[in-house]
């Protein structure tokens, strides 16, 4: 069973493209925006079964009523399931943070239909967050190469200080993203958290692709160049 991690490579990817001549070949475009389109279908249908909170949907003699965030939850799960599927056949590979996340909204959301407690759900992205955060902070720290050399240095050569500059980007990322769904979760009301997952979702990765790309620009283009002069 093949399995791979595609978060990294596909914010990389992101980022090139917004760099001037971006090093990388456009012909992927298309595949990668769907990929990203598909993992951002389970909020939104988390957010639109909210919003449909007390309705009823009806097929012949079944019925059902939808119930808030719970509706909104086992839907979530079920979409979630469906994405990591249609994934693989479409990639024809098992996406690692694709299987990761299918098994904390699993487990969390699980646990809130189970205890109809929806405190789990709303703890799921701050623990899977500073979960990440915690392993790449690890594998800055250990090691000649962090998580993210790791992963992209056989792909891209950049300098070490830009691969550390990167890396705790990316960790502050993850630590900021999951203390400020516990501030949203517990300030506010759940209506006002289950909009903020949705739109925080969609922010924060844009940002996170921007920023890399601006750390990531001149090194690309300089590699370009060196390319171009080699070849003349």
């Amino acid at each position: 069973m093949e399995v791979r991690s595609a978060l990294p490579c596909e914010l990389f990817y992101n980022a090139a493209l917004l760099a001037p001549r971006g090093i990388l070949a456009l012909s992927g475009d298309l595949a990668i925006g769907m990929k990203q389109l598909l993992e951002f279908i389970p909020i939104a249908l988390f957010f639109v079964v909210y919003q449909l909170d007390g309705e009823t949907l009806r097929l012949g003699s079944w019925q059902h009523e939808f119930d808030g965030i719970f509706s909104a939850t086992a839907v979530l799960i079920i979409a979630t399931a469906l994405q990591v599927v249609i994934s693989r056949i479409a990639s024809g590979y098992w996406d690692k943070r694709g299987l990761w996340t299918f098994l904390a909204v699993g487990i969390f959301g699980g646990a809130t239909l189970i205890l109809r407690d929806q405190t789990f759900i709303q703890w799921k992205p701050t623990i899977f967050n500073w979960a990440l955060a915690i392993a790449f902070g690890v594998f800055h720290f250990i090691g000649e190469r962090n998580l993210l050399e790791r992963t992209l240095g056989a792909q891209l050569e950049l300098p070490k200080d830009i691969w550390a500059r990167l890396n705790m980007l990316w960790i502050s990322n993850f630590l900021i993203v999951g203390g400020l769904n516990l501030y949203v979760a517990y300030g506010y009301s759940e209506s006002t958290w289950v909009s903020y997952k949705l739109y925080s979702a969609i922010g924060f990765t844009l940002l996170l692709t921007v920023l890399t790309a601006l750390i990531v620009s001149p090194h690309l283009q300089a590699a370009e160049a060196a390319a171009d002069a080699d070849s003349d």
